[in-house]
């Protein structure tokens, strides 16, 4: 079975979901008219990556101008389901394709609050069929975005095989990739913020380490895309915030197309799916070549709420 893929190295309409909902549109029609029956997008497009931006934060102290930031990167995150969702969903369904995309994610369940890294999995049909919270945001990520939890530990079961990932620097985490693994996944997604060529190693690893087909995306974007405002908080960043890095590995870690950097563009792929077969042979992590007699994986799915609160039982 083949699979038509489409990774879209682009930038958001920084901090504008509405225009970026726009883009994202136009660029999944673009996809569609390649025939793709699987399109990615990277981590936090809608709406956007905050990239050289501190939110008025030191340890100690925030900013009342901080929190105004926070306040408009709030305000222009997504719920889900929401609206916008509804459009993606809408889209999807219109032109017959799974679409994967990172999002930010108001949670809007419990207080209004936090934010999460989302990665959102859409089915053909027009609906939402998972979502990934990132487990772990690295570094200042910590200020802006919540933890998810492993019930979001998300594998989507298709026709042509399965597919799920983790979102950037939670694929250096050995026992996630192994949860990923030991849920069959075929087509890994790897959106990320990453644009090292050190990413580029990651990748290739995971694809040989996994003998799974690997999608790494990343945006392309560069200071002048940035809000007028936002421009003096950037003094001392280079021109190129982010320089991309969007690649397609097969599952004996081979290059099939990119890393594509320093430009916004599309990567298309077909991918034959009997190549994880023949790539298992000699090397199947979780099965022939697994010791569980030596090495085991606890992992825990259950979701975890901060209050959990039980009825008194009444006679």
């Amino acid at each position: 079975m083949k699979l038509n893929t489409a990774l879209v190295q682009a930038s958001p309409v920084l901090f504008k979901k509405d225009e970026t909902l726009d883009k994202t549109l136009l660029l999944i029609t673009q996809c569609a008219g390649n025939n793709s029956q699987l399109v990615l997008f990277p981590e936090a497009f809608i709406p956007a990556y905050p990239r050289g931006l501190d939110f008025g934060t030191v340890i100690g102290s925030r900013s009342t101008e901080g929190r105004k930031l926070w306040q408009l990167y709030w305000e222009n995150s997504i719920n889900i389901p929401g609206p916008e969702t509804e459009i993606l969903c809408e889209t999807a369904k219109k032109f017959s394709t799974y679409l994967a995309i990172g999002v930010i994610e108001r949670d809007t369940l419990v207080n209004n609050g936090t934010l999460y890294c989302t990665l959102l999995y859409i089915g053909p049909d027009g609906k939402i069929l998972g979502r990934h919270r990132k487990i772990k945001p690295t570094a200042a990520e910590r200020y802006i975005w919540g933890e998810g939890d492993g019930s979001t530990l998300t594998v989507i079961e298709t026709e042509f095989g399965r597919i799920g990932g983790l979102i950037c620097w939670e694929n250096y985490m050995p026992l996630a990739r192994m949860a990923m693994y030991s849920k069959g996944v075929d087509i890994y997604l790897a959106p990320t913020a990453d644009a090292r060529d050190t990413w580029q190693s990651t990748m290739r690893h995971i694809a040989c380490e996994g003998r799974c087909f690997v999608l790494g995306c990343n945006q392309y974007v560069t200071k002048e895309m940035y809000p007028k405002e936002m421009q003096p908080q950037l003094a001392g960043q280079p021109e190129i915030m982010s320089r991309g890095g969007s690649v397609i590995i097969s599952p004996l870690g081979e290059i099939i197309k990119g890393p594509l950097f320093d430009k916004e563009e599309i990567i298309y792929a077909e991918l034959d799916m009997d190549e994880i077969t023949r790539a298992k042979f000699d090397f199947d992590v979780v099965g022939h070549y697994a010791r569980p007699d030596i090495f085991q994986l606890k992992i825990n799915e259950a979701p975890m709420p901060s209050v959990s609160i039980e009825t008194p039982f009444m006679e």
